[in-house]
């Protein structure tokens, strides 16, 4: 649809600017393999099944009530999984909505929050949309964040670890020295796919009072379609996230979005087998993509990224779109020359693979 300047008239004038985030294509055609939107390849735990249909058929007439605006039993299944208290965990709808909070609770200072110039686009939407000065700060030639350059005055970092879309993780290490650095603001350790290789910042939360760690159940919990994504840190921490929320949204989680989700945390070995089946099928898709001349940077997340020696990443997309595979382009200074591709079953990154043969044998 396009809006015409004149119908614009009646947004705000801060609206009429704004740049939106742009998600994943959706497309809606059979057939298609899609690897484009970091999604598991494989179902929630049955158990997450289970509480639904329990919430569903047994206690249906409680759908007219509010959910709990705390979701206490949520907070508490988090806890017992993370080895850690239920006050130092937010829960937001979807890491996008706590990732929000956490821009407008912590990086309305005077000095720019910084970020690299390679992560997930939707912290320059924030940015705009909460006027948030910031910074960004390059990776380096090799795709990488070095925390030297993140030594300058600021008004908080936020870090993807690991990074989006290049998915290569930050040593544990590498974070603690990048709190000590900046002892008196607030680091966000965005850790959307951490469950596939890399190492978790939430055993500091204890050691660090300026650091917050957000996770989601979207990706090693096969939950994208429900929407529940949390924060941990210390309390005094979780409060300022309290407080935007309750300024926002009260009921940010509803009762089956909490009933499934405390399934999932429950079911831990369902979840170790899955993120270990994604790790397993990543390695042996990076192996074969290597036979086929591609360069694949290290990959800790449940995709990859990826460029070929001698062929365009635009044209390779096209080309397997037109076979039904769909994998993400981006079309941006730096990255233009890559594919993401998100890790399927091994069948699913087969057929990729087959796809690929193909095409480079005819351009």
């Amino acid at each position: 649809m396009t809006i015409t300047n004149e119908k614009m008239r009646f947004w705000s004038p801060e609206v009429r600017e704004l740049e939106p985030y742009v998600p994943g294509e959706q497309p809606k055609i059979q057939n298609l393999l899609k690897l484009n939107t970091n999604e598991n390849p494989y179902p929630p735990s049955p158990k997450v099944v289970e509480a639904l249909e329990k919430q569903l058929s047994n206690q249906a007439d409680v759908l007219r009530l509010y959910p709990d605006p705390d979701a206490s039993v949520l907070k508490e299944a988090i806890a017992q999984q993370q080895k850690i208290q239920a006050d130092h965990i937010f829960v937001g709808n979807g890491s996008d909505e706590v990732l929000a909070h956490i821009f407008k609770a912590f990086f309305q200072q005077e000095e720019p929050v910084l970020y690299s110039d390679i992560t997930y686009s939707f912290y320059p939407v924030y940015s705009q949309f909460f006027n948030t000065q910031t910074k960004v700060i390059p990776l380096n030639e090799h795709f990488e964040i070095d925390i030297r350059d993140y030594q300058q005055p600021n008004g908080g970092i936020i870090i993807t670890n690991p990074n989006a879309p290049t998915s290569i993780a930050l040593p544990l290490s590498e974070i603690e020295k990048l709190l000590k650095d900046h002892p008196n603001r607030v680091v966000v350790i965005d850790e959307a796919y951490v469950d596939f290789g890399a190492e978790s910042a939430v055993s500091l939360v204890a050691h660090y009072e300026n650091l917050v760690v957000c996770q989601t159940t979207s990706k090693s919990r096969s939950l994208a379609g429900l929407r529940v994504g949390y924060a941990i840190a210390q309390p005094h921490l979780i409060a300022a996230l309290e407080t935007v929320k309750n300024s926002f949204n009260s009921y940010p989680i509803d009762r089956l979005a909490i009933a499934a989700a405390v399934a999932s945390f429950e079911d831990q070995p369902y979840f170790e087998a899955h993120c270990n089946k994604v790790i397993e099928s990543r390695e042996k898709l990076i192996a074969d993509l290597k036979i086929l001349d591609f360069d694949v940077l290290p990959s800790k997340a449940n995709f990859i990224f990826t460029s070929h020696q001698h062929e365009k990443a635009n044209i390779l997309a096209e080309k397997l779109r037109e076979q039904g595979v769909i994998v993400r382009y981006f079309n941006k200074p730096r990255i233009d020359n890559f594919l993401r591709i998100t890790i399927g079953t091994d069948e699913e990154n087969k057929r990729l693979v087959d796809s690929l043969k193909d095409i480079l044998e005819t351009v």
